[in-house]
C-alpha cells in the first residue's frame, strides 16, 4: 500500500471519529500525545485584539478569554515567552510540552483592563503589539504608565509601527520612519531593547521583513494562520487567530487542537 493512500485511509477514519472527538475532549488529548510522542511539537502562537463586551469578531468577551485560560492551565499548555521562542528557532533551546505564546495586537486598553487581571489569575503573561503613537493619545489604548506596569509583571510590550499603516503601501522612508521610530518610542519609554515586532493588517514582503531585521528586531509575526515550526520563517512567523464566534469556546478548541494535529501528520501545510 502506497503511502499515500494510507494517509487517505487514516484521514477518512479519523474524520469519522470527529464526532467522538467533540464529545469528549479528553479523548482529543491523548490523541495529540500520541502524536507529539512521535512529532515534533510545534508551537502555537494565539492570536488576540480585543477583550471586552462588543459584539464584533475582535472582541473576545471576558467571560470566554477566563474560560480559554482556564483550559490552557487544566491542560498541561506552558506559556513562554517571545525570546523563549526566538532561543528555541535559533539556538535550539529547549522549551516545555505544550508551548503557547499569547499575543495582542495594537494596544487596547482593554488588555490592561480586562485581560490583565485574568492572565495573572492564571499565572500567565503576554506579549502586546502597541501602536506607539496611539499610546497616551486616545483613551480605548494604553498608557505608557500601564504598559510599564504591564512590562513590570512579565509582560512584553513590542512594536506595531508608529501610526498602524500597511507597509506595503508606503514608501520606504516611511516604512523605516514607522519601524525604527516605534523601537525609538519603546526603547526609551520602556528602558529596553525592542526585539519583536508584529505586521498592521498582516501586510509585509521580503524587502520590509530585511528592513525589519536590519532595524534590530529579533523576529516578526504576521497573520498567516498556523503554528511556529523549525520550517517558519523567523521574520514572518505564524499566528492562531482567535475571535468572538457564535460559540467562541467550540473555535478556541478546534483551531488549538485540529490544526496542530493535521500539521504533524502532514495532512495540512501553513
Amino acid at each position: 500500500m502506497s503511502h499515500s493512500l494510507l494517509k487517505k485511509i487514516l484521514l477518512l477514519i479519523f474524520l469519522c471519529l470527529i464526532p467522538v472527538f467533540f464529545s469528549s475532549p479528553h479523548i482529543i488529548s491523548k490523541t495529540a500525545a500520541m502524536a507529539d510522542s512521535e512529532f515534533q511539537p510545534n508551537i502555537i502562537v494565539l492570536n488576540y485584539h480585543k477583550i471586552d463586551n462588543k459584539n464584533i469578531s475582535l472582541s473576545v468577551l471576558p467571560q470566554d478569554f477566563d474560560k480559554q485560560m482556564a483550559y490552557l492551565k487544566n491542560n498541561d499548555y506552558h506559556v513562554i515567552t517571545p525570546d523563549d521562542l526566538y532561543e528555541n528557532l535559533e539556538h535550539n533551546k529547549e522549551l516545555p510540552a505544550n508551548p503557547v505564546l499569547i499575543t495582542f495586537d495594537d494596544g487596547y486598553k482593554d488588555n490592561y483592563v480586562n485581560a490583565y487581571p485574568i492572565l495573572k489569575k492564571y499565572g500567565f503573561s503576554a506579549t502586546i503589539f502597541v501602536i506607539t503613537s496611539f499610546l497616551d493619545k486616545y483613551p480605548n489604548y494604553l498608557t505608557w504608565d500601564q504598559c510599564k506596569e504591564l512590562k513590570k509583571h512579565g509582560f512584553y510590550i513590542e512594536s506595531h509601527t508608529v501610526t498602524h499603516r500597511s507597509l506595503t503601501s508606503l514608501s520606504n522612508k516611511q516604512i523605516e520612519s514607522e519601524i525604527v521610530n516605534s523601537k525609538k518610542a519603546l526603547d526609551e519609554r520602556l528602558q529596553q531593547d525592542t526585539h519583536y515586532f508584529a505586521y498592521p493588517t498582516g501586510t509585509y514582503n521580503l524587502y520590509i521583513a530585511k528592513m525589519i531585521k536590519n532595524a534590530g528586531y529579533r523576529a516578526a509575526f504576521s497573520i498567516k494562520y498556523g503554528n511556529v515550526t523549525n520550517d517558519s520563517n523567523i521574520f514572518a512567523l505564524e499566528r492562531i487567530p482567535i475571535f468572538h464566534t457564535a460559540n467562541t469556546f467550540k473555535s478556541f478548541y478546534r483551531r488549538l487542537n485540529y490544526v496542530p494535529l493535521f500539521e504533524k501528520i502532514g495532512w495540512m501545510k501553513n
